[in-house]
């Protein structure tokens, strides 16, 4: 089936499997959730300080690290959609735009396309939202994962 082409429901299909645009979006409401670092390097023990450091965005956060990895490891044309969609969820365009907007993140894709998404930090929002707007719901998975 055309990549873009709308199955059951209204529903608009993706190459990206639904169930890992959810994982990354769990994942970037993770790094969202993140507070400023207060002490840069406390040089004590992490138990010691009831593990506080890991609620703050240290610069090699392993949350950033996965999210980055799990993105630079999408295939050519997942990465296109996760693009995409940040560009529909961000409302640049609308759901009748979905093969504009995708054949647009085609053109534009590079090699720093993790970089690029994750340096959005309303990522998860914007995400979750193009999923609404294409009829696509991560309640299941986060039902499933939570």
């Amino acid at each position: 089936m055309k990549r873009g082409h709308v199955v059951d429901a209204g529903q608009t299909e993706l190459a990206i499997p639904l169930e890992k645009v959810c994982y990354i979006i769990f994942k970037a409401r993770e790094l969202d959730a993140k507070d400023v670092v207060t002490e840069p390097d406390p040089g004590s023990n992490p138990s010691d300080d009831n593990d506080l450091a890991v609620l703050e965005d240290h610069p090699d956060d392993p949350v950033s690290e996965e999210l980055t990895s799990l993105i630079s490891n999408l295939s050519v044309d997942e990465q296109i959609d996760l693009v995409a969609l940040m560009w529909l969820g961000r409302e640049d365009y609308s759901s009748e735009d979905w093969e504009q907007v995708r054949s647009e993140a085609a053109d534009a894709h590079n090699e720093r396309t993790a970089e690029y998404l994750c340096g959005h930090p309303l990522l998860a929002d914007y995400l979750s939202d193009a999923l609404s707007m294409l009829n696509h719901s991560c309640t299941d998975y986060e039902m499933d994962h939570l």
